[in-house]
């Protein structure tokens, strides 16, 4: 088994310095964040990755928030596809493998339908990251308010269903859940991935569900987790984050050190 453990954002003034810093700080990890737009153009994504093949940092894309599958608004689904597919041919070409995204709210339409439509779109995406012959991955995440769509089983069954991946946040699960995780119930729904990408933080949330992140001073407490990861014995990558990414992935790092593991 192998971890590989990494911040949300660059932890240097660029992407492309991040790179290096992940290195040095001795991190394996990292995802671009396109959250509030996609602010990257194609030349600068293909020299990230050229850069990286000196680093080899495990890259992965969080695509922007602005995202609905299941809008009322054609318009807004089109545009939406568009921001997701656009993440994808700069996570091609700077080598990230997985495109994480929120898909969908579920509004007033039945869980059933939304599912159905979040599918159809789903499958839609794979088939112009088959004909462009991008090397990445769809990964819808587990989010983390009752008003999204998005939780494990349903990614399970998506997954199961169209061949994307899918990204696991704890801490979504654990707002969603209004406080409770179980994270070896969790692990037992996950076996027949071979490779898991994962979000970690910690989380303030209220009776409808997430509210904010919070660093690893609150609560769910790491630990639990990492005893589990190591019994499981699969290839992982856990991303933070919480509001000090960085400084947060080398507090997982020492835990995980502090169990035994050695990266």
């Amino acid at each position: 088994m192998k971890i590989f453990l990494g911040p949300a954002g660059t932890p240097a003034k660029s992407t492309i310095e991040g790179l290096s810093a992940v290195r040095q700080l001795g991190l394996q990890a990292m995802e671009v964040q396109f959250s509030h737009g996609i602010g990257m153009g194609l030349p600068l994504a293909k020299q990230i990755g050229q850069e990286n093949k000196k680093h080899g940092v495990i890259l992965s894309i969080h695509a922007p928030y602005y995202i609905n599958l299941t809008s009322s608004e054609k318009r807004k689904i089109k545009e939406s596809k568009q921001r997701i597919l656009n993440s994808c041919e700069r996570g091609h070409l700077m080598g990230a493998g997985n495109i994480v995204f929120h898909a969908a709210y579920y509004g007033k339409q039945g869980k059933e339908e939304i599912y159905r439509h979040v599918k159809e779109e789903i499958l839609d995406m794979i088939k112009v990251i088959k004909k462009k012959k991008w090397d990445v991955q769809l990964c819808p995440e587990t989010t983390g308010k009752h008003t999204q769509f998005g939780d494990l089983d349903e990614l399970m069954r998506l997954s199961g269903e169209t061949n994307c991946n899918l990204c696991v946040d704890f801490a979504h699960i654990y707002a969603r859940n209004n406080g409770k995780i179980n994270y070896k119930e969790i692990f037992r729904k996950l076996k027949p991935f071979r490779q898991l990408h994962c979000h970690f933080s910690n989380i303030n949330f209220s009776a409808k569900g997430e509210l904010n992140h919070l660093n690893m001073d609150h609560k769910p407490s790491f630990e639990p987790l990492a005893r589990q990861i190591l019994r499981i014995k699969k290839n992982i990558t856990i991303i933070s984050e919480t509001p000090i990414t960085w400084k947060d992935s080398l507090k997982m790092k020492k835990i995980f050190e502090g169990l035994g593991y050695k990266f």
